[in-house]
Protein backbone atom coordinates (compact mmCIF):
# COMPACT_ATOMS: atom_id res chain seq x y z
CA UNK A 1 0.00 0.00 0.00
CA UNK A 2 1.26 3.42 -1.10
CA UNK A 3 1.26 6.15 1.66
CA UNK A 4 -0.53 9.38 0.69
CA UNK A 5 1.49 11.51 2.86
CA UNK A 6 4.43 10.90 -0.53
CA UNK A 7 2.36 11.90 -3.00
CA UNK A 8 0.98 14.88 -1.59
CA UNK A 9 4.54 16.40 -0.95
CA UNK A 10 5.24 15.81 -4.60
CA UNK A 11 1.94 17.49 -5.54
CA UNK A 12 2.88 20.20 -2.89
CA UNK A 13 6.41 20.80 -4.68
CA UNK A 14 5.17 20.68 -7.73
CA UNK A 15 2.56 23.52 -7.17
CA UNK A 16 5.58 25.67 -5.64
CA UNK A 17 4.88 24.98 -2.08
CA UNK A 18 8.05 25.94 -0.23
CA UNK A 19 10.24 23.47 1.16
CA UNK A 20 9.23 22.45 4.42
CA UNK A 21 12.90 21.22 5.55
CA UNK A 22 13.75 23.61 8.45
CA UNK A 23 10.14 23.16 10.20
CA UNK A 24 10.88 19.19 9.66
CA UNK A 25 13.81 19.81 11.36
CA UNK A 26 12.19 21.37 14.45
CA UNK A 27 9.02 18.88 13.98
CA UNK A 28 11.29 16.57 14.69
CA UNK A 29 13.19 17.58 17.69
CA UNK A 30 9.90 19.76 19.03
CA UNK A 31 8.65 17.26 21.49
CA UNK A 32 12.46 16.67 22.85
CA UNK A 33 12.70 20.56 23.19
CA UNK A 34 9.35 21.25 24.74
CA UNK A 35 8.32 18.17 26.34
CA UNK A 36 5.64 15.95 26.03
CA UNK A 37 2.86 17.80 28.00
CA UNK A 38 3.77 21.15 25.64
CA UNK A 39 3.70 18.84 22.52
CA UNK A 40 0.55 17.74 22.99
CA UNK A 41 -0.87 21.20 22.70
CA UNK A 42 1.39 23.42 20.61
CA UNK A 43 2.80 22.71 17.72
CA UNK A 44 4.92 24.54 15.17
CA UNK A 45 2.96 25.25 11.88
CA UNK A 46 5.68 27.93 9.61
CA UNK A 47 8.70 29.85 9.60
CA UNK A 48 7.80 33.47 8.81
CA UNK A 49 10.68 35.43 6.43
CA UNK A 50 12.14 37.25 10.02
CA UNK A 51 12.84 33.77 11.68
CA UNK A 52 9.71 33.89 13.47
CA UNK A 53 8.56 30.59 14.31
CA UNK A 54 4.63 30.60 14.59
CA UNK A 55 3.13 27.72 17.02
CA UNK A 56 -0.19 26.53 16.88
CA UNK A 57 -1.80 26.19 20.38
CA UNK A 58 -5.11 24.11 20.97
CA UNK A 59 -6.66 27.59 22.85
CA UNK A 60 -5.97 30.96 23.52
CA UNK A 61 -5.17 30.18 27.35
CA UNK A 62 -2.21 27.67 25.99
CA UNK A 63 -0.94 30.76 23.70
CA UNK A 64 -0.42 32.83 26.62
CA UNK A 65 0.74 31.19 28.56
CA UNK A 66 3.41 29.67 26.36
CA UNK A 67 3.98 33.33 25.50
CA UNK A 68 5.30 33.92 28.60
CA UNK A 69 7.54 30.42 28.61
CA UNK A 70 8.62 31.67 24.90
CA UNK A 71 12.69 32.96 25.94
CA UNK A 72 13.17 29.59 28.01
CA UNK A 73 11.18 27.48 24.66
CA UNK A 74 13.49 28.95 22.60
CA UNK A 75 16.79 28.55 23.83
CA UNK A 76 15.60 24.92 24.56
CA UNK A 77 15.08 24.65 21.00
CA UNK A 78 18.29 25.84 19.80
CA UNK A 79 19.73 23.66 22.34
CA UNK A 80 18.06 20.79 20.19
CA UNK A 81 18.83 21.55 16.75
CA UNK A 82 22.71 21.94 17.40
CA UNK A 83 24.22 19.70 14.69
CA UNK A 84 21.04 19.35 13.07
CA UNK A 85 21.74 19.40 9.13
CA UNK A 86 19.48 22.44 7.32
CA UNK A 87 18.04 23.28 10.86
CA UNK A 88 17.85 27.27 11.50
CA UNK A 89 17.02 28.04 14.79
CA UNK A 90 14.23 30.78 14.99
CA UNK A 91 14.82 33.96 15.51
CA UNK A 92 11.29 34.28 17.85
CA UNK A 93 8.59 32.30 18.47
CA UNK A 94 4.71 33.53 17.98
CA UNK A 95 1.90 31.35 19.96
CA UNK A 96 -1.54 31.82 18.31
CA UNK A 97 -4.98 28.73 18.64
CA UNK A 98 -4.99 26.93 15.60
CA UNK A 99 -4.98 23.39 14.49
CA UNK A 100 -2.61 20.91 16.76
CA UNK A 101 -2.02 16.97 15.40
CA UNK A 102 -2.85 14.29 17.65
CA UNK A 103 -0.30 13.19 19.53
CA UNK A 104 1.38 10.30 18.56
CA UNK A 105 0.05 6.88 20.77
CA UNK A 106 2.29 6.32 24.06
CA UNK A 107 4.81 3.90 24.36
CA UNK A 108 3.16 0.31 24.66
CA UNK A 109 -0.13 1.55 23.06
CA UNK A 110 -1.10 -0.20 19.62
CA UNK A 111 -0.94 2.31 17.01
CA UNK A 112 -4.27 2.21 14.72
CA UNK A 113 -4.52 -0.54 11.84
CA UNK A 114 -4.52 0.60 7.89
CA UNK A 115 -7.55 -0.20 6.75
CA UNK A 116 -8.03 -1.68 3.34
CA UNK A 117 -10.66 0.24 1.90
CA UNK A 118 -13.94 -2.33 0.69
CA UNK A 119 -15.58 -2.11 -2.76
CA UNK A 120 -18.43 0.47 -1.70
CA UNK A 121 -16.04 2.57 0.24
CA UNK A 122 -13.64 2.90 -2.89
CA UNK A 123 -16.59 4.06 -5.14
CA UNK A 124 -18.03 6.78 -2.87
CA UNK A 125 -14.45 8.00 -2.83
CA UNK A 126 -14.27 7.90 -6.02
CA UNK A 127 -17.71 9.98 -6.36
CA UNK A 128 -16.40 12.35 -3.78
CA UNK A 129 -13.82 13.07 -5.70
CA UNK A 130 -15.31 13.17 -9.39
CA UNK A 131 -15.41 17.02 -9.38
CA UNK A 132 -11.56 18.11 -9.43
CA UNK A 133 -9.90 18.21 -12.71
CA UNK A 134 -6.69 17.09 -11.72
CA UNK A 135 -6.42 13.62 -12.49
CA UNK A 136 -3.48 12.57 -9.70
CA UNK A 137 -4.91 14.73 -7.01
CA UNK A 138 -8.08 13.72 -7.92
CA UNK A 139 -7.35 10.21 -7.32
CA UNK A 140 -5.39 10.81 -3.63
CA UNK A 141 -8.55 12.52 -2.56
CA UNK A 142 -10.59 9.35 -3.65
CA UNK A 143 -7.85 6.70 -1.97
CA UNK A 144 -8.33 9.09 1.14
CA UNK A 145 -12.12 9.06 1.26
CA UNK A 146 -12.34 5.62 0.43
CA UNK A 147 -10.09 4.86 3.56
CA UNK A 148 -11.42 7.24 5.80
CA UNK A 149 -14.97 5.90 4.95
CA UNK A 150 -13.70 2.54 5.58
CA UNK A 151 -12.31 3.18 9.01
CA UNK A 152 -15.38 4.55 10.37
CA UNK A 153 -17.43 2.01 9.19
CA UNK A 154 -14.98 -0.07 11.10
CA UNK A 155 -15.82 1.58 14.29
CA UNK A 156 -19.22 1.53 14.09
Amino acid sequence: MRRLGDDARRLLASSGVPDPGPLDAIAAVWPAAVGSAIARSAWPRRIARDGTLHVATVSSTWAFELDRLGPEMLERLATALEGTAGAAVPTSLRFAPGPVPEPAPEPGEQPPVELAADPQSREEGIAVASSIDDEELRGLVARAAAASLAWSRSRS
